[in-house]
């Protein structure tokens, strides 16, 4: 049932996407705004967010008449262009990050720690979408151990933020941001090459 090889792909994958370590810069921010956030109230709401589409996506799909196959064919166009944003520098989605939790006049920082960080910093529109591309690819249990460990990595970098960005400097986020996004490139083409000759059998790769 476990494959560590499907493990070890699905969690490169969505570590790409997730991309959490390029979001330090954003993480400090919603921390300034908010004055202080809650790693495991974030870590939670983004576990149950990606898990409910990991074991739900399928059903929601077949609701409205969608195959898994052709999601993954459009999952890996949103791959390709969140791609293009992280090796080109572009911003080619816009996602609200500015959604204030007031509290008494004052920003609420457990709100902060749910929105916009645990969705859409962490389980945002990009996961989403690729936890149900996976799903064309990978056996279920194999995504979801993928899923847990990308959560631990997720919490140390909640945890170890400062220091993390002290470490690599804005260079050094910038290079590892680059580095991962040629990665999600060519594994958006990869997935984009798999499934697309399931929907024409005539098309060779």
């Amino acid at each position: 049932m476990f494959s560590p090889t499907e493990i070890g792909k699905a969690f490169l994958i969505l570590f790409a996407v997730i991309d959490v370590v390029g979001s330090i810069p954003v993480i400090l921010d919603v921390r300034q705004k908010a004055g202080k956030i809650y790693p495991a109230r974030a870590t939670l709401v983004s576990l149950g967010i990606m898990v409910s589409f990991l074991y739900l996506g399928e059903t929601i799909l077949r609701v409205v008449g969608i195959d898994v196959r052709s999601f993954a064919v459009a999952g890996s166009l949103v791959l390709f262009f969140l791609a293009l944003e992280m090796t080109l520098g572009v911003k080619l989605f816009k996602e609200d990050l500015s959604t204030p939790g007031l509290k008494d006049g004052r920003a609420d920082n457990k709100v902060y720690s749910i929105v916009p960080l645990a969705f859409p910093v962490i389980a945002g529109a990009g996961t989403i979408t690729t936890i149900l591309s996976l799903r064309a690819e990978f056996e279920r249990p194999n995504i979801l151990v993928a899923i847990l460990l990308n959560i631990v990595v997720v919490v140390v970098v909640l945890l170890l933020t400062n220091r993390i960005e002290r470490m690599l400097g804005r260079l050094g986020l910038i290079v590892i941001k680059k580095a991962f996004g040629i990665i999600l490139l060519a594994i958006s083409v990869k997935l984009f090459a798999g499934n697309i000759t399931y929907l024409f059998p005539g098309i060779n790769p």
